[in-house]
């Protein structure tokens, strides 16, 4: 299914590499500046949801400098995709005040699986074989990564996580949607959605502290983390087929205990080492297999 939202914009290329390439590095850089959240966050002394607000409204004006002139058409892909994405950061936040920090992260990297199963009836893309066969690889990669921290939390956080996931999964479709258009405009009005919600509720929270050090954070998240990425992600979906692009996602988990280990100086345990490598190595088997099979 080609739904295409307003008239396409020409995407830039990159010379020596195929289209589908670029849309590999583009959705492998996305997620590597994805998983520098966690360690800004951990900087911010703000509520939830005054941090994702105004990272979505910082985020928001970086896109609008990149676009320029934003074609909002409001057709279901683009509305779609954008509910999406604002339900999956606002739903994430949550989970990560009702379950563990751990429990969050693997139930919302369900994700490959709720985008194979949707996504083959509504975009036509059949999810191949080796897709399928990774699957499984890919979860116990993640089990074993946080295996040490499953577990607590509540059963409401839980099921709040999995919806995160189902709303990521959806996000990927709806995006893929728009392969023959503009997609970032999709992010855009994500970010408009999730800023007015979360800062509506922050009107209900004690007031943030606004320091040197929240401030700078801020903007890495709002600016980096967020907004350069929504560029990046709408030049990888437009290349490369959704499932694919939610599997190289798992980039973002597995970088994690990197900057721990970078900034903090926290040596990854074995389990999380074994786990990351199944992932990566499930990953980049199916990605290999998919360009031989495209070329």
């Amino acid at each position: 299914m080609n739904v295409q939202a307003g008239v396409p914009r020409k995407l830039p290329a990159v010379r020596g590499l195929s289209p589908r390439g670029v849309g590999v590095l583009a959705m492998a850089a996305t997620a590597f500046l994805w998983s520098i959240a966690g360690l800004f966050i951990k900087v911010i002394d703000w509520n939830p949801f005054a941090i994702a607000g105004m990272r979505s409204l910082i985020a928001s004006f970086v896109i609008l400098a990149y676009l320029r002139r934003p074609r909002i058409t409001l057709s279901l892909p683009q509305v779609a995709a954008a509910i999406a994405n604002a339900a999956t950061m606002i739903l994430f936040v949550t989970a990560n005040k009702t379950t563990t920090a751990a429990n969050a992260i693997l139930l919302q990297y369900c994700a490959p699986a709720f985008t194979a199963v949707i996504g083959g009836a509504l975009l036509k893309e059949r999810t191949r074989a080796d897709q399928w066969a990774v699957l499984p690889l890919i979860t116990a990669g993640m089990v074993i990564m946080f295996m040490d921290r499953i577990g607590g939390g509540t059963l409401s956080g839980n099921i709040i996580a999995v919806l995160a996931g189902l709303t990521f999964g959806l996000y990927f479709i709806f995006m893929r949607m728009q392969k023959d258009g503009s997609p970032l405009e999709s992010i855009l009005l994500s970010h408009w959605l999730a800023a007015g919600i979360c800062l509506a509720v922050c009107l209900f929270l004690p007031m943030p502290s606004f320091t040197l050090k929240s401030m700078a954070a801020m903007a890495v998240l709002g600016v980096l983390q967020i907004g350069v990425t929504a560029v990046l992600f709408s030049m990888a979906i437009t290349r490369i087929s959704a499932v694919s692009a939610s599997m190289i996602a798992l980039i973002e988990p597995l970088c994690n205990p990197l900057w721990v280990f970078f900034v903090l100086g926290e040596t990854p345990g074995p389990k999380t080492l074994l786990g990351g490598g199944i992932i990566l190595l499930a990953v980049t088997a199916v990605s290999i297999s998919s360009a031989r099979r495209k070329a």
